[in-house]
């Protein structure tokens, strides 16, 4: 195979998030790339457990993880979630398990330099504002991928107020999204009101938690304010626009 898809446990086990999962195999699919899932095989990379302070519980399923993975010889992965992204990339190196790791706008940039994605004739769509997801932004350095794959498709984007280097989390990070907020307003609440001052029709994002938390605030504010900004993952928006390429 070319490359092991790491579903995660996201797009594996929410009804919601299983459409990015299913967008970007369609997207693989139309580029002729041969992957490989894990299916049963596959656990949580341990991300949330680790930032909760479960250690134990992280090593469990890393150990599981790494020897999977190099039992199957494993050497490439590509993953949806930044976190599982951020996992294999920096911290599962530590513990053995050594692999040339991409989240996916990486990877569908590629695809589409490389000819093996064609994108439509390039024409003027909605604006849209991009959240940059904390452990593919500030975390790693991943900044423009996303913003070029919406920029060839048309998209004109709008930066809201803290973004990129600056940019602000969606309130779902070290396992927050399981939390129950105790004081002071919703991390994410503040963020959807950013996305929505900046007056884009769509916020896009990259990372299946940012998806659930932007959705849930930007629809409370859609329903509160009137306004009607839409919240989609940019596999989406690709897997609608691109078609098979000449490779």
């Amino acid at each position: 195979m070319e490359v092991l898809f790491w579903v995660g446990c996201a797009a594996a086990y929410d009804l919601r998030l299983q459409a990015i999962a299913r967008a970007f195999s369609d997207i693989m699919n139309k580029a002729n790339v041969d992957y490989a899932i894990l299916g049963t095989k596959e656990r949580c990379t341990g991300d949330v457990a680790r930032r909760m302070g479960d250690e134990n519980l992280f090593q469990e399923l890393a150990q599981h993880n790494i020897k999977t993975l190099n039992e199957h010889e494993v050497k490439s992965i590509v993953t949806t979630c930044p976190h599982c992204f951020n996992m294999f990339k920096n911290e599962y190196p530590v513990l053995g398990g050594n692999y040339e790791v991409t989240h996916y706008t990486t990877f569908i940039y590629n695809l589409i330099r490389d000819g093996r994605l064609k994108i439509p004739e390039k024409q003027e769509r909605e604006i849209v504002t991009y959240h940059d997801p904390c452990y593919l932004g500030r975390q790693n350095g991943i900044f423009e991928a996303p913003r070029d794959i919406l920029e060839m498709l048309g998209y004109q984007i709008v930066e809201m107020e803290r973004s990129k280097e600056t940019s602000f989390c969606c309130g779902a990070g070290g396992g927050a999204m399981f939390e129950t907020t105790q004081r002071g307003e919703k991390i994410n609440s503040i963020r959807g009101e950013e996305a929505v001052k900046t007056g884009a029709c769509t916020t896009m994002t990259a990372c299946p938690f940012c998806l659930v938390m932007m959705e849930e605030a930007i629809g409370s504010l859609n329903q509160t304010s009137g306004s009607n900004v839409a919240t989609r993952d940019i596999a989406e928006v690709v897997n609608s626009l691109v078609e098979s390429g000449s490779k």
